[in-house]
């Protein structure tokens, strides 16, 4: 009845907010893409858009197509799977090296997310990467096709951050022996810094043979946490899908253990009850959470001047809300500010040079997924 109650009030109050609101951006459709899931802004002012199926393709600001990028590896493709994120190294300009994240299928139907690293040669007609190498798997790989998450982000002291969904699992994410279900710090090589959490419990009690991943975690007890962002301190946070009900954004703490799937203030799929995380204080609690859930697909910090209203906050890219949702901090505390309804699935949201926000719908029914660019109207 609890969970109910919160629904409803969490309905009423956020349509009366939402009343005879107008959006306050223009929206211009640059290109399209087929399933586009991830982009990157290049340093000569074009973008990389990742597709699923394995494609990465190259587009100016304007829309003109320039090719796509040679050498990338095959994907396991097939619903939640295929190729992810694509992102530049902090000192690209001097380094040239692209982080990409994909599914690799395995022997005995199994899979799992990795991410890898290459050189980026670009030209006026594509791109080649080469001298690629995998420095991240999930661990196990597991049989089905969802909650890879693997979005990577990097902080502002260049430390690689992975998100590892639990594949649909579960008890994954309570596993210190099991990457899913996580969120992974590490050096841009893929080693591990010797500050991380977990790293002396594991030389502790670690023998020779022991695949153990305990050193490589920052957090656990995550479910699909498909957006990372870093906010204007350099605090990390998360957005992730929860199971019926219950989707979260989350102030990602050092060790910290966000509950699932012990905890949760969404139910399971075929009507069991999870614990509300107000049930068992042991575990973070998420700063925002959603019923009905938006589906989070990413979140970024807005840093620009053109929107400056925005300067600090976060925007979540909505998938079943169709909808791009600002977040407001204040400390470790966030709230819910603004919805604007796009009209489509929305899969990634990123800032462009000038400080415009662009967007990547969601591809479904065969219908392309639009790149749209973003401009106060005022």
């Amino acid at each position: 009845m609890k969970k109910v109650l919160t629904i409803l009030l969490s309905v009423f109050t956020l349509a009366c907010s939402q009343a005879g609101t107008a959006q306050p951006f223009n929206v211009e459709t640059i290109a399209t893409f087929e399933e586009p899931w991830a982009m990157a802004f290049l340093p000569d002012d074009r973008l990389l858009v990742s597709e699923k199926k394995g494609h990465v393709r190259i587009v100016s600001l304007d829309g003109t197509m320039h090719g796509e990028v040679a050498g990338l590896p095959d994907v396991d493709y097939g619903r939640q799977g295929g190729f992810g994120d694509v992102v530049l190294h902090p000192d690209f300009a001097s380094n040239g090296l692209l982080y990409i994240s994909y599914v690799e299928g395995a022997p005995g139907g199994t899979r799992g997310a990795v991410v890898a690293r290459g050189l980026l040669a670009l030209s006026d007609e594509g791109a080649t990467l080469s001298d690629m190498e995998v420095i991240w798997r999930q661990y196990p790989k597991v049989i089905g096709f969802g909650h890879y998450a693997h979005r990577i982000a990097f902080d502002d002291e260049g430390y690689l951050w992975i998100t590892s969904g639990d594949r649909q699992k579960f008890t994954p994410a309570q596993d210190m022996q099991s990457n899913l279900g996580k969120i992974v710090r590490l050096h841009d090589d893929g080693s591990i810094p010797d500050d991380n959490p977990f790293i002396d419990y594991y030389k502790e009690n670690a023998f020779v043979d022991d695949d153990g991943v305990y050193p490589e975690i920052w957090s656990l007890g995550h479910r699909n946490p498909l957006g990372i962002t870093f906010d204007l301190e350099g605090r990390p946070w998360v957005a992730e899908m929860g199971p019926a009900g219950g989707d979260e954004l989350n102030l990602i703490q050092r060790g910290a253990n966000y509950g699932y799937p012990l905890v949760s203030n969404g139910n399971h799929y075929d009507g069991r009850d999870i614990p509300d995380h107000d049930t068992n204080p042991d575990f973070a609690a998420p700063a925002v959470w959603w019923t009905p859930t938006i589906s989070p697909g990413n979140v970024m910090t807005y840093t620009g001047d053109l929107f400056s209203a925005w300067k600090g906050n976060l925007l979540i890219a909505g998938l079943s809300s169709q909808a791009i949702i600002r977040i407001e901090i204040d400390g470790d505390d966030a709230v819910e500010a603004e919805r604007f309804e796009m009209g489509a699935r929305i899969r990634s949201v990123a800032q462009g040079p000038d400080g415009a926000v662009w967007v990547l719908e969601d591809d479904r029914n065969d219908s392309q997924g639009r790149l749209l660019k973003l401009t106060p109207n005022n």
